[in-house]
């Protein structure tokens, strides 16, 4: 299995941009914890958002970048368990040719791909891993963002 460190999509001539649009179920976490998403584990503070998007995977997000990356489908529900909607925030993508591992960023959780599945970079050091299935549901190419 490939392990990939220090990667950089923004150099990467087979990665592309991608924009996400999915409306998910979020609870906010009450203590420090860790949940299992398909692609490996996902721990989480108290405060963070525990995840659950439209094709059933579970995910967490830290507080701060889940308010930066999603608002509420109903107004005036921010930092409330319910349903919110993604941010359309141009993404790098690349797809995966052999199974991979990454960790999420330094020193986090470590992911895992098969061959076929999706790296994603939000930022640089900032990654997560979609199985293509889900990827061709909730991923949209787009333009680069100016």
């Amino acid at each position: 299995m490939q392990e990939l460190r220090d990667i950089d999509l923004r150099t990467d001539i087979a990665a592309r941009w991608y924009v996400k649009h999915e409306r998910v179920q979020v609870r906010f976490a009450t203590q420090d914890g860790e949940l299992a998403s398909r692609e490996g584990p996902n721990r989480y503070r108290c405060g963070d958002a525990l995840v659950t998007g439209s094709t059933g995977d579970s995910w967490s997000v830290s507080r701060a970048r889940f308010d930066a990356r999603y608002t509420p489908v109903e107004p005036g529900m921010e930092g409330r368990d319910g349903l919110y909607l993604n941010r359309p925030i141009p993404v790098l993508a690349r797809r995966m040719t052999a199974p991979f591992a990454m960790a999420r960023s330094a020193g986090g959780d470590v992911l895992r791909g098969k061959a076929g599945d999706w790296v994603l970079q939000y930022a640089p050091g900032d990654y997560g891993v979609v199985e293509q299935e889900r990827f061709a549901k909730v991923y949209r190419p787009c333009d680069a963002p100016v």
